[in-house]
């Protein structure tokens, strides 16, 4: 039977379950990426776990988010993280070597490979025909350790290219056309595969902007076949031996599907506060302007800089705008200067930073209170910028930068001036000293784990009780992200090893009295709609939760790797039955939960029951694995119990 590439990568590595959509089944992992917002919980994990040798092909640490060293916090982080790695055999790479999508795709990426990350946009992976999937630390653990991922095979939902991109328009306002047609959730429980004949004008890092921001519609993940241009990518990155074709088999058919033609778009902008909020650039042009912000995950490839440098060569961007560019390695800022590049965004104006993270997950070039911050990354929830009251819009480099000079938004179709054609040199440079090798086993045994003042060991969870009283401690609205759950920034991330310190920031922006009154009550529950927990991978948004008391939440539905990082750490997520019970259930509500073990394990339903509105009916969507997993208080505690948990 003819099969699409998405098949082809799961058959390929298909432990358990069988391929229908919505069952569970298990995908043997080659990769792991972990980064350092979460990757000290998964090394502390894997310490629990007492693993001598990550059993992965390949696992890398890299440093990329939580590079501000305003005090100790951070630096210790990193001299753990190095430690880890060199204790567990993984690569560790070093803080300033650059964004962990970009470098692993440019170093470690090969088709036909599945990568875990425990970082949402690990799907970015997927442009090089991989099967690369973001999920909670405690997941990618249990991958090093030699476990397969578990998941709900999803749908598979092909999109055809045709056409050509016009002048003006590039790979993210392709991925900002899927999100203006479908939305945050638009994806969810599919994998969504592109192919056609315009992915014949589509280079290897267009194809990276698209996958990346496929997290965005909820997606599992994205993929692209691996085919010439991929050739063509691992060659000049000196690994054309590692390519292996991978397309579509002809006949191949979809579960859903969907055509672009890339000659009709336009430059699209994404509107604060949601990735989904998008419509034309033209319609917010003359809209004031404060910050322009270049780089990213989302957009990490050398056409994004070197479009830049050429739009802004010769020009100063306008006085009153905030010109900030991100370059995504270290090995792409060597390759812009040798090219000549640096010089035109420098003389610009332009506020070169450090090859990382930064200001996407809100680590400096916060925007000012309340002004308008147009930025190439790939979310703009509120606050993720940094910023409280922020105002963050979406859009590609060209838009950004056309906006940078005018001082207002701007259609960059107006500009006086002809589209900068740019091609990515087949020599770009490699440079890999900052990029850490394991050790040898022998040698890796006699290291010692570097832990600073500000790492504590992970919490204890108990099992799951057969009886609860529960109050509603928190009731939230639709789309609740992880960044509104356990918000990012400098504030907070440098406590991320740290979960009884960085409980204190629990839903803080959405109530900030909700940490101090989860303490004084305990156990409850939170109530919230639809799309629960969208966004970031972060654990943290879970275990941090779990620490407070959460014990029961109760949505219309959930984010894939949110509902999982939940059963992960003993939380209960259940929906609802009839979606409006959600109406009848309000802040200060006591639910009791009776039978709860059994009902468990013997069916789907829940049932929940309040003084004021009599019987709740609930639902989950567990599997019997997940089932004993919420059981025994989480993951941890489920391996620690079963014999067959690590191999």
């Amino acid at each position: 039977m003819p099969q699409t590439v998405a098949h082809k990568l799961i058959s390929s590595h298909l432990k358990t379950g069988e391929m229908t959509a919505g069952s569970e089944i298990a995908i043997g992992i080659d990769q792991t990426l972990t980064q350092d917002a979460t990757g000290t919980l998964v090394m502390l994990e894997l310490e629990a776990m007492k693993l001598d040798r990550v059993k992965t092909e390949i696992s890398c640490q890299y440093v990329d988010h939580n590079l501000i060293q305003e005090d100790n916090k951070n630096p210790d982080d990193h001299l753990f993280l190095q430690s880890a790695c060199e204790r567990f055999g993984a690569y560790y790479s070093r803080p300033g070597n650059g964004i962990s999508h970009a470098v692993h795709m440019e170093r470690f990426g090969r088709p036909g490979k599945t990568l875990l990350g425990s970082d949402s946009h690990t799907p970015a992976g997927g442009s090089m025909g991989m099967l690369a999937i973001g999920a909670g630390g405690l997941e990618v653990a249990l991958a090093m350790a030699g476990q397969p991922l578990y998941t709900k095979m999803p749908k598979i939902w092909g999109v055809k290219l045709t056409g050509k991109l016009p002048d003006w328009v590039s790979a993210k306002d392709v991925v900002l056309e899927m999100l203006r047609r479908h939305d945050v959730k638009g994806g969810v429980g599919t994998i969504i595969e592109y192919y056609g004949p315009g992915l014949d004008n589509l280079e290897a890092m267009d194809r990276h902007v698209i996958a990346n921001m496929g997290a965005e519609l909820g997606a599992t993940t994205t993929v692209f076949p691996a085919d010439a241009e991929i050739r063509r990518f691992l060659k000049s990155q000196g690994r054309e031996d590692e390519y292996t074709e991978l397309v579509a088999d002809e006949g191949a058919e979809y579960d859903l599907h969907e055509e672009i033609d890339l000659s009709s778009l336009e430059p699209l902008i994404a509107k604060p506060t949601s990735p989904g909020n998008v419509v034309p650039v033209r319609e917010l042009a003359g809209m004031d302007l404060y910050q322009s912000y270049i780089g990213s995950s989302a957009n990490p490839g050398y056409r994004d800089f070197a479009v830049t440098a050429e739009m802004v060569r010769g020009r100063t961007v306008a006085k009153d705008v905030s010109f900030d560019v991100n370059p995504s390695s270290r090995a792409m800022l060597e390759t812009l200067a040798r090219d000549g590049l640096l010089g035109p965004l420098i003389a610009s104006g332009a506020r070169l930073h450090q090859a990382g993270c930064n200001g996407c997950i809100g680590m400096g070039q916060a925007p000012a209170s309340g002004r308008n911050s147009l930025r190439t990354t790939p979310r703009n929830f509120t606050g993720r910028s940094g910023t409280k009251e922020d105002s963050v819009f979406l859009c590609s480099p060209e838009t950004a930068v056309a906006s940078a000079l005018k001082g207002e938004i701007t259609d960059p179709r107006t500009l006086d001036m002809a589209y900068p054609q740019v091609k990515n040199p087949d020599n770009p440079v490699i440079n890999d000293t900052m990029l850490e090798d394991p050790l040898p086993l022998e040698e890796a045994r006699n290291i010692e784990l570097v832990k600073g003042p500000n790492i504590a060991s992970l919490p204890d969870f108990d099992a799951l009780p057969d009886r609860f009283e529960l109050p509603i401690l928190l009731k939230v609205g639709d789309n609740i992200s992880t960044d509104e759950i356990m918000r990012a920034g400098a504030e907070v991330l440098p406590f991320r090893s740290n979960i009884p310190a960085i409980a204190n920031f629990v839903y803080d922006v959405v109530d900030e009295s909700y940490p101090d009154r989860a303490k004084d009550t305990g156990d409850h529950a939170i109530i919230g709609g639809e799309n629960y927990g969208q966004g970031s991978s972060r654990e943290h948004a879970a275990i941090a939760p779990r620490y407070l008391g959460l014990r029961v939440v109760i949505a219309k539905n959930y984010a894939r790797i949110h509902w999982q990082n939940l059963v992960n750490f003993g939380i209960l997520p259940l929906s609802f039955v009839n979606e409006g019970d959600l109406e009848k259930l309000q802040q200060g509500t006591k639910l009791t939960f009776s039978g709860l073990r059994d009902a468990l394990a013997n069916g789907d339903t829940i049932t929940a029951r309040t003084e004021e509105s009599g019987e709740i009916e609930c639902k989950h969507a567990l599997s019997d694995r997940q089932v004993e997993v919420l059981l025994s208080g989480g993951l941890i505690n489920w391996m620690r119990e079963s014999e067959t948990a690590v191999v």
